[in-house]
């Protein structure tokens, strides 16, 4: 099909978004059903396999080290991925042929699920994959978007976050099932199915798609680096987004660091029923399904009419101290059990509620913000450093859990005092970021046109 360099000219939802949103699910259901077991498997089969108390501490670290330096590899790469897609190959081109390499890579998790090195190669063939397509993924679904549809592109973004949730929630709830009752290479190969089935949804909308040609290697770098509106966008694009890995780097924790906590609380929701470990993550999941709609629908606009304008900034600002908020109960729960108690799992499920509405907050405002924010030829690009700011996070609880399972620096902060440093480390990120937030003047471009959005808007 030849490239559409421009939307039609409609105010309704354009052809393409059902395709787009059928892809992420999928797409989102191979990668957290692999990582909702990862942590827990690699203690298991790779890291302490004899179950030796005197080696949790340490099995576990180098677990979540290796978890969040798949994740900071698996965020990286939409940087390489946006800029081919921006300048070479087209989003279309680089979604399509890097899905079929993703399923390449869940196929070497279920082949070497009992071989350490065959797995982590598995995992670099995931990372390659799923990072190269992230950030055109959500670039594309802009694209599809003009003037007169515009108005729509917070709902769409928000249907896109919710196409995320409900994949992630099936494949949290039944891939740590199939990995109980049929072993690792089943649930590593299950996902692999699913990234077909979302390799295929992709291709069955081609007819559809807004096709926006790649710029070229010499414009886009010339856009990029040269002066104009290309360079004074990613400067204020850059300096929102530095404050955004403390906010992963919190969050992430909630996928490995909190299983694994799971595991030794008393995870008895009801009477008769105790979820597994891996399971509890869908609880996040979840409440993001039930919050994103609610505050879409209903408080952003209830604040507006209350002259309390939430604006992106806004948003962003009030989920980090939420997600700092949902930090401050995990280290009260670990302060229980360095103490010998059985915390309820009950007090995880209040976690998982308060850390899901905060990265809602921010999660889906900084996404349409990436992409509102930036001219034509960066639009993947500063979407890219979006998800830039995911392998920011990650990179530095690599780090830090490295650190621990080897005895350096960060052994220091164990138990508690590990969680205690992350709620330290927000209330300096979010103070921060109000500071400069409220500095910052904005321009907005859609659909080929560009608007200056105010200033100081997260304190005015």
């Amino acid at each position: 099909m030849p490239p559409t360099a421009a939307p039609t000219a409609t105010a309704a939802f354009p052809k393409a978004v059902p395709f787009i949103i059928g892809n992420e699910v999928a797409e989102r259901f191979s990668y957290y059903g692999m990582r909702a077991i990862l942590p827990t498997f690699l203690v298991a089969q790779f890291f302490n396999p004899a179950h030796n108390p005197a080696l949790t501490a340490a099995a576990e670290a180098r677990a979540n080290d290796l978890v969040h330096s798949f994740a900071a590899l698996g965020y990286a790469l939409p940087v390489v991925g946006a800029l081919l897609a921006d300048w070479v190959l087209g989003k279309y081109r680089v979604i399509l042929w890097l899905s079929v390499l993703y399923c390449g890579g869940h196929a070497l998790l279920a082949a070497f699920h009992d071989e350490l090195v065959g797995f982590r190669l598995g995992l670099l063939v995931v990372a390659v994959g799923m990072g190269g397509i992230k950030s055109s993924v959500t670039a594309n679904l802009g694209d599809q978007f003009g003037p007169a549809n515009a108005h729509l592109l917070p709902k769409a973004y928000g249907w896109f976050q919710l196409s995320i949730d409900v994949g992630a929630a099936l494949s949290t709830f039944f891939i740590p099932e199939l990995y109980a009752r049929y072993g690792a290479a089943v649930a590593f190969g299950v996902p692999g199915l699913l990234m077909g089935a979302a390799a295929l949804t992709f291709w069955l909308g081609r007819r559809h798609y807004v096709r926006v040609p790649p710029t070229g290697l010499r414009a886009g770098l010339r856009q990029t680096l040269g002066a104009g509106e290309g360079r004074a966008a990613l400067r204020r694009v850059g300096v929102v987004f530095l404050f955004i890995p403390v906010v992963w780097a919190l969050y992430d924790q909630s996928v490995s660091e909190w299983v694994l906590q799971a595991a030794h609380l008393n995870r008895e929701l009801w009477p008769g029923y105790a979820p597994r470990p891996e399971q509890l993550q869908i609880l996040g999941i979840v409440f993001g399904i039930g919050l994103n709609p609610l505050l879409t629908y209903r408080i952003y606009p209830a604040l507006e009419r209350r002259g309390l304008r939430a604006t992106p900034l806004r948003r962003m600002g009030a989920g980090m101290v939420f997600v700092a908020i949902s930090m401050v109960v995990i280290a009260g729960i670990q302060r229980s059990l360095d103490a010998g108690g059985s915390p309820s799992v009950w007090w995880q499920v209040l976690a998982y509620f308060v850390v899901a509405g905060g990265t809602l907050m921010v999660a889906v405002t900084g996404l349409e913000y990436a992409y509102t924010h930036a001219p034509p030829a960066l639009k993947s690009f500063t979407t890219s450093l979006w998800l830039l700011t995911i392998a920011g996070g990650n990179f530095f609880l690599a780090l830090m859990n490295s650190s621990i399972a080897g005895g350096g620096f960060f052994a220091r902060f164990q138990g508690a005092d590990y969680y205690w440093f992350f709620v330290g480390l927000m209330a300096v990120n979010v103070t921060l970021f109000a500071l400069v937030a409220s500095r910052l003047t904005e321009r907005v471009f859609v659909g080929g046109a560009a608007s200056p959005a105010g200033a100081a808007e997260l304190l005015e």
